[in-house]
């Protein structure tokens, strides 16, 4: 699992590709920070294994799974990256619960001044709309960001100094596009309610999911507030 806080902008030294795999070079200052084989680390927000480790860098298979699904395919020699390392059971949570799966790829439609800071509009696909809320999570090319306002399928971030200066944001242009992990409370929140879509949230619903305790629906008590 990933906190969305970016440790470093690495760049791509080099991509072998062939049939069943890409193969990433990428140099970064955390190869010397502790990246081991078999690490997880997210680059531009996609959760990928560090297959070898370099003096300056670390080796990372895509799959054409991943590369169908997330901008790692639009990548070239010399592209900068977002990098994060898994967060270790001991380590500070500083953004939200980034697991490294990409949702979908955004379109970045705007962007405009906001005082010191900037406004980004993005697109996404519609069937994620209903993952994005006002004032939620979201990563963004594995940057743990808070959406300002959403409209449809369009929602806006605002984009500080440091997380400029921090990350790779800055670097990009209205059209260029965008890796896009919705939040995971949402959807674990949907499956919930998929599974129980016939009952809908009611005692018995409470009752066989842990919120409320009791033998029957006559006999219970709130978890949280015993009496």
């Amino acid at each position: 699992m990933f906190t969305g806080i970016i440790e470093d902008i690495g760049s791509i030294l080099s991509i072998k590709k062939s049939s069943g795999k890409w193969e990433f070079f990428i140099k970064t200052a955390l190869a010397k920070a502790g990246i081991r084989e078999g690490d997880s680390v997210a680059i531009d927000g996609v959760c990928l294994t560090a297959t070898a480790i370099t003096g300056d860098g670390f080796v990372a298979d895509a799959s054409l799974e991943t590369l169908k699904v997330t901008t790692l395919a639009e990548k070239k020699t010399g592209t900068r990256v977002n990098i994060e390392r898994a967060m270790g059971a001991d380590g500070r949570f500083g953004g939200h619960f980034v697991m490294g799966h990409v949702d979908c790829i955004g379109t970045i439609v705007d962007i405009r001044k906001a005082g010191d800071s900037q406004r980004f509009s993005v697109e996404i696909p519609l069937d994620f709309a209903r993952y994005i809320v006002k004032k939620g999570s979201i990563a963004i090319d594995g940057i743990s960001l808070t959406v300002n306002e959403q409209r449809h399928n369009i929602f806006t971030v605002n984009i500080i100094p440091f997380t400029t200066s921090k990350t790779t944001i800055g670097e990009k242009n209205p059209g260029d596009k965008v890796n896009i992990e919705t939040d995971i409370i949402g959807k674990y929140i949907e499956s919930f309610l998929i599974k129980d879509k016939n009952k809908g949230v009611d005692l018995d619903f409470l009752y066989r999911h842990g919120y409320v305790k009791g033998s029957n629906h006559g006999n219970f008590e709130d978890r949280g507030h015993h009496q």
